[in-house]
C-alpha cells in the first residue's frame, strides 16, 4: 500500500455540479453527490454513489485490478437493449484508508460510457441534446396519476373531427 503524497498526488473533491453517465443513449447514472478523483498523470475520474446508478443493467465480472494507492478494483459489465460494454465500470469496495471516500462508488471507462457534467438542469448541447427529452419526462405521469410538472396548455380547443 502506498500513500498519496508530493511524488504521486491524488485528490478527491465533491463534484461542483450534477454529473450523468450515458450508455447507448440512456442515462444510467445521475447524481448531485459525485466525487471527482484527480490522480497524478491521469485524467480526472468521476465516482458515482451506487444508489444513483441503474445497477439493474450491470453484472459483476471476474476481472480485478490492483492499484497500490487505492487497492483492489472489481468490475461490472453493462448489458442494455442488446448492447454490451464489458468491464466498463469499476469500484473499490474495500479501498485503502487514504481513499475511503470512494468506497463502493462506481466509475466508468470514458471510451465505453459518456460521463458529463450537467449544470442548471441543462445538458451541454455540444455533448447531448437531451433537454427536450428531460422536459417531456417531467410532464409525464409520475406514477401517482399526475404529472411531475404542470400540464402543458392544450394545442387545440376541441378535438378535430
Amino acid at each position: 500500500m502506498k500513500i498519496p503524497g508530493p511524488d504521486h498526488s491524488i485528490t478527491i473533491t465533491p463534484g461542483a455540479t450534477r454529473w450523468r453517465a450515458m450508455f447507448d443513449n440512456h442515462v444510467i447514472a445521475d447524481s448531485g453527490d459525485a466525487l471527482v478523483l484527480c490522480e497524478a498523470g491521469c485524467a480526472p475520474v468521476v465516482y458515482f454513489p451506487r444508489g444513483d446508478v441503474s445497477m439493474e443493467y450491470f453484472s459483476r465480472t471476474d476481472r480485478t485490478t490492483y492499484c497500490p494507492y487505492k487497492g483492489d478494483a472489481a468490475y461490472y459489465t453493462i448489458l442494455m437493449d442488446g448492447h454490451l460494454a464489458e468491464n466498463a465500470v469499476w469500484t473499490y469496495e474495500e479501498p485503502y484508508p487514504a481513499m475511503e471516500q470512494i468506497r463502493g462508488r462506481l466509475a466508468f471507462y470514458p471510451d465505453k460510457v459518456d460521463v458529463y457534467a450537467v449544470e442548471d438542469d441543462t445538458v451541454d448541447p455540444a455533448h447531448h441534446n437531451t433537454k427536450a427529452i428531460d422536459e417531456v419526462i417531467q410532464h409525464t405521469d409520475s406514477g401517482s396519476g399526475s404529472s411531475q410538472k404542470t400540464h402543458w396548455p392544450p394545442s387545440e380547443d376541441v378535438p378535430r373531427p
